[in-house]
């Protein structure tokens, strides 16, 4: 199955909606690390829940979704662009075993930031964590944030990632009912079959007595946006000193990015290197005057 994002209209009625279906971006993540099959789903269903977000936003600019915890289940963290370009990545303590999404995470928040491409300030909402899934936590930062009522679907295993989006608008137009109803509609289905079904067949299975009209659909792909440059520049901001620090005990600096897992090696030179030029250090054998 394609990875793609499907968003439609139901003409008669004051909803709309998206569904997605990660495939290879999903597997792009799980290559890189390897989670418990319990932390591939948690972050396999917030993946499928950030593109659907992001669509819903059309935010120009990116998208991260970050849920921190106090228990074993320490972050989980999704990003997402305007063009679906998405990574992801989780951090635990010890062994994680099967059991509720509150007693994974502990005491925790749900922090969503809107990064703009245009260099102006992120946005960015906090929420204390209530709720028993991905889905109940989102659900409820929509309604108690954005004033929207938004009902998702999610579900992932080591192959796909799915989800599907309710949203009710605010001008109420065509049937009174209808919202209902399509909740309804969409509770039917579960995740085995959500997961082993096309988007387009899960949608005329829900939801082919109603009037409903598809309107785009976009493609998503693993993106990212780490780079040798990005960790210079993080090594600069760290200090000469610290750097120097670090490599009479280790001998070179190593940074791993924590979502693609590209791991960028300096070496005594290299790391000097970064330094020349801006004051800190001279070229060797120039003269300072």
């Amino acid at each position: 199955m394609a990875d793609s994002l499907l968003r439609f209209l139901f003409d008669q009625a004051p909803v709309r909606g998206e569904c997605v279906s990660l495939d290879t971006t999903w597997r792009e993540v799980l290559d890189r690390h390897d989670y418990p099959p319990v932390l591939q789903s948690l972050l396999g269903e917030l993946m499928a829940a950030a593109a659907l977000l992001s669509a819903t936003l059309k935010f120009d600019g990116s998208l991260i979704m970050q849920l921190h915890g106090s228990g074993v289940l320490k972050l989980l963290v999704v990003e997402c662009t305007a063009d679906l370009g998405m990574r992801a990545t989780a951090k635990w303590d010890g062994d994680i075993r099967p059991q509720p999404l509150r007693d994974l995470l502990g005491q925790g928040k749900f922090v969503i930031t809107l990064d703009p491409e245009t260099g102006q300030q992120p946005y960015q909402g906090i929420v204390a964590l209530e709720g028993d899934s991905v889905a109940s936590i989102l659900e409820g930062y929509m309604t108690r944030s954005e004033q929207l009522e938004t009902r998702f679907w999610l579900a992932a295993n080591q192959d796909r990632a799915t989800g599907l989006l309710l949203q009710k608008l605010p001008d109420g137009h065509g049937d009174p009912d209808a919202w209902d109803r399509t909740q309804m509609l969409a509770s039917t289905l579960n995740p085995p079959e959500q997961l082993s079904i096309s988007l387009e067949d899960m949608l005329h299975r829900l939801f082919h007595e109603e009037e409903l009209r598809l309107m785009s659909e976009t493609g998503t792909v693993f993106r990212c946006s780490c780079s040798r440059e990005r960790v210079a520049n993080m090594l600069k901001m760290l200090g000469l000193q610290e750097v120097n620090e670090t490599l009479a005990e280790q001998g070179r600096i190593e940074v791993k990015c924590e979502f693609c897992n590209t791991a960028y090696d300096f070496d005594p030179v290299d790391a000097r290197q970064l330094f020349v030029g801006d004051g800190t250090l001279s070229e060797p054998g120039s003269t300072r005057h």
